[in-house]
């Protein structure tokens, strides 16, 4: 009893030294199992000098020790794996060994066999996909009692004579076993715990942090100004709960919301030392109030007491602004919100970058609509008021209603704004140009539409289809003395859908100035709304036919109703 009492003094301080050590960042790979070379040399190197720290707070009993350091090698073993516990064991056998006594070589195979014995067991868990198993006290306590009955047995297998090693382990075994077992428990529950918080701290900020994501996605596509970063500013005060958030470009503040909001106004010039340094020199600053002192510079009698300055970057790395969180006096900034802060100005930095984006795409789009229309009109324009010249005197009617068609033509070139239109939309347009050059080809050109109806309200990007069918017409039928037939066509697959246009000309040589620039595009910008998988293919028969065929993702709604 008097020596499983010293036993348990001498574990007090082994435990006391191993739940220092849990406070620093060295512990923070062992709350994880082995993962890279890094993570196991340290393990290895923990574990080691915990196994040798057991040996020297051993109690000398009949010219032997009784010890705890059977429980770095188990540890070792359990969290490192076989080879982290195989060579913790064998460092902490050897230094006994060197150490000397009757039991020193039997103590130097004991230490390392338990801890190959427990990294085998952590290989045994990781197999059966129970790797948490390993982080449960109760089962370290049972892996330490076998392993004291296996250095038990071992010492009286090796140890040298017989009588003096049966009487040791007949003194220790109990006391070393329920002491060993006991400490390698506490010990894992020591490393659970942090486990624990680390996994909650981890959980906190990851939910904040998605949380500000989500409320602010497309806030900032309209720039970076005050009305945007007043609902940043807002979002970011109720989600952190910190005392109070500005955000200002790189001369006055744009938002403010939270204590001190009576005289930090939006507009206010900067003026605030720390505020310019993190623009000036882009780094973070944190005055906490205590080693680095904090003032408010617009009123002495503001209640904040310390603040964190985050610099906001854009695409080329250059300060566009800052976010600021700040805490009142006599409050510590939370660690969560320490983290936060810099993935908050990471997150506004690549919404104001994507906010950018989005604009010169828009720009893009527009000036991609307006080739595509510059590239039809003024010959269609020559050669449609050709075809009315040609056709007023003899119908004067059907020249109106070309007149007509051609006016719906032009007016839907100049509505056509938006990023996708519905198919049928896209039809009507190529309807009123058809109709135009039906009236001009006459009985040289036939033309069928079959498209399934259940495609009319799936979108797509507008002037799809009509530099198609105009580029099948001009370097196409038009060519043949023969009659042109033009067929437009819809093929439903699982997974995508086709619209062909097909031509009887097979006149198709791959890509130049005349025809390339208008099919590229609409290649393009296919590719952009729906991915790279989709867009336009050429393909030819010499002097038999010509296809186009754009593929496109199937809706949902459609694959749906296709499966009734």
């Amino acid at each position: 009893m008097d020596l499983i009492l010293s036993l348990l003094q001498q574990l007090s301080v082994y435990l006391v030294i191993a739940y220092l050590l849990s406070k620093t960042p060295i512990f923070m790979p062992l709350l994880t199992l082995s993962g890279g070379w890094s993570q196991r040399l340290l393990c290895y190197g923990i574990f080691s000098i915990f196994c040798i720290l057991g040996t020297y707070l051993g109690l000398q009993v009949q010219g032997a020790i009784a010890n705890t350091r059977a429980i770095g090698a188990v540890m070792g073993g359990l969290i490192g794996g076989p080879m982290v516990g195989f060579f913790v064991g064998l460092t902490g056998g050897l230094h006994r060994y060197f150490m000397g006594g009757f039991t020193d070589l039997a103590c130097m195979i004991s230490t390392t066999t338990e801890g190959l014995f427990a990294g085998l067991l952590h290989a045994y868990m990781i197999k059966r996909g129970q790797p948490e198993q390993l982080f449960r006290p109760k089962v370290v306590f049972m892996v330490m009692v076998f392993a004291e009955a296996l250095q038990m047995m071992i010492i009286l297998l090796v140890a040298q004579p017989f009588d003096q090693a049966f009487v040791l382990v007949s003194a220790i075994a109990l006391p070393m076993t329920i002491t060993n077992a006991l400490g390698g428990a506490l010990f894992m529950s020591i490393i659970e715990d942090r486990k624990v918080i680390y996994e909650n701290y981890s959980t906190a900020f990851s939910n904040k942090a998605l949380k500000i994501a989500q409320r602010s996605v497309g806030i900032l596509d309209q720039g970076f100004n005050n009305q945007s970063t007043s609902i940043i500013a807002q979002i970011v005060y109720e989600e952190t709960g910190v005392g109070a958030v500005s955000i200002t470009d790189c001369n006055e503040i744009l938002a403010f919301v939270g204590i001190g909001a009576d005289h930090h106004l939006p507009g206010t010039p900067i003026s605030s030392s720390y505020t310019r340094e993190a623009i000036d020199e882009a780094k973070i600053i944190y005055a906490n109030g205590y080693d680095i002192t904090y003032r408010c510079s617009l009123d002495h009698n503001c209640r904040l007491g310390s603040v964190l300055v985050i610099p906001v970057l854009d695409g080329n790395e250059q300060v566009i602004g800052t976010i600021k969180l700040y805490e009142p006096k006599q409050k510590l900034f939370s660690t969560i919100n320490l983290s936060l802060g810099e993935g908050i100005a990471k997150l506004i930095s690549n919404q104001v970058l994507s906010g950018r984006y989005q604009v010169q795409q828009n720009l893009l789009i527009q000036a991609e609509l307006k080739l595509l229309r510059a590239q039809i009109n003024p010959h269609f324009l020559f050669n449609t008021l050709n075809t009315i010249n040609a056709v007023i005197k003899r119908d004067p009617d059907k020249a109106r209603a070309l007149i007509g068609h051609l006016s719906q033509f032009f007016r839907r070139n100049l509505r056509q704004q938006s990023d996708t239109i519905p198919l049928e939309e896209e039809l009507e347009h190529i309807n009123d140009y058809l109709k135009i050059e039906l009236a001009r080809f006459g009985d040289r050109l036939t033309v069928n539409i079959n498209i399934d109806p259940a495609l009319l309200s799936f979108k797509l990007p507008p002037f799809s289809l009509q530099p198609l069918i105009e580029n099948a017409i001009k370097h196409g039928t038009s060519s043949l003395l023969a009659c042109g037939n033009i067929t437009l066509s819809s093929i439903i697959h699982p997974d995508h859908i086709k619209l062909v246009v097909t031509d009887n000309a097979g006149n198709y040589r791959g890509a130049n100035k005349a025809t390339g620039l208008g099919l590229k595009i609409v290649d393009k910008r296919l590719k952009n709304r729906f991915g790279q998988q989709y867009g336009l293919l050429m393909s030819c028969e010499p002097q038999q036919w010509t296809n186009a065929i754009i593929s496109m993702p199937l809706p949902s709604t459609i694959q749906n109703n296709k499966s009734k």
